[in-house]
């Protein structure tokens, strides 16, 4: 039925591929062949903690990693964030191209759902947006992402536990410590729906550059008690 349905839509408003803007095909695609191919898929070797690129297998931790530590267990991440990469997270994050949201999804599903099986989370739990930019955007792309994951693995997504309560400016030109303390008390837990049966959360983000996004968020998370892994759409490289 949902392959019935998905045919319709797709008919009546056909995808469009979220790295050249043209309609796909054949119909039910999500993305064009020759797109799919100019993709950067992270590939080994990567950093044991946060899943950059790195140049040898001798190397165990990037350069971020090694000099600021990080509360999360492990991160890991879909595609290298270059210029491609970068252009379909603008698509999602401010052109309104949430649907390209389940390509991505569905991509992490599957290329790191060895990963997420070996992490076990008892539930997804998707970066919060501060509630004036989802007013303005209506939607947040990691909840959107991290819905379609969780379709996919039969993982519960939680958006009651974690919510951004400052709003914070934009970080693209600040340093890791600057980011760092741009997000000090940004984010907020509901200590109210923590019970015994959560014990590990598995956080989802679009874009992981220095993880300061992401480490506060495991920051909070595990001062009430939380372990913290995380996965990401994208990711900076340390090459």
């Amino acid at each position: 039925m949902n392959s019935i349905l998905n045919t319709f839509t797709d008919s009546i408003f056909p995808r469009t591929c979220p790295v050249c803007g043209e309609i796909v095909v054949p119909a039910g695609r999500l993305i064009c062949r020759s797109c799919l191919d100019s993709l950067s898929f992270v590939r080994a070797p990567v950093c044991e903690k946060c899943g950059k690129q790195v140049l040898t297998y001798s190397q165990h931790l990037c350069y971020d990693c090694t000099h600021m530590p990080k509360t999360y267990m492990v991160n890991r991440a879909l595609l290298n964030y270059d210029e491609t990469a970068r252009k379909c997270m603008v698509g999602i994050k401010y052109k309104n191209c949430r649907e390209h949201a389940e390509l991505f999804g569905k991509m992490m599903a599957y290329r790191l759902e060895q990963y997420i099986t070996d992490v076990a989370p008892d539930c997804l739990v998707p970066v919060p947006v501060h509630s004036s930019r989802y007013k303005t955007r209506r939607y947040n792309q990691a909840e959107l992402i991290a819905e379609v994951i969780g379709q996919e693995l039969g993982i519960p997504v939680r958006t009651d536990i974690l919510f951004r309560v400052k709003h914070t400016e934009a970080m693209k030109k600040l340093d890791p410590e600057e980011r760092l303390k741009n997000l000090e008390e940004a984010f907020s837990v509901n200590t109210e729906v923590i019970s015994n049966k959560i014990s590990k959360v598995m956080l989802v983000d679009d874009i992981y550059t220095t993880g300061a996004t992401i480490e506060a968020c495991s920051k909070i998370l595990c001062s009430y008690g939380l372990k913290t892994a995380s996965i990401c759409v994208c990711i900076g490289s340390d090459i």
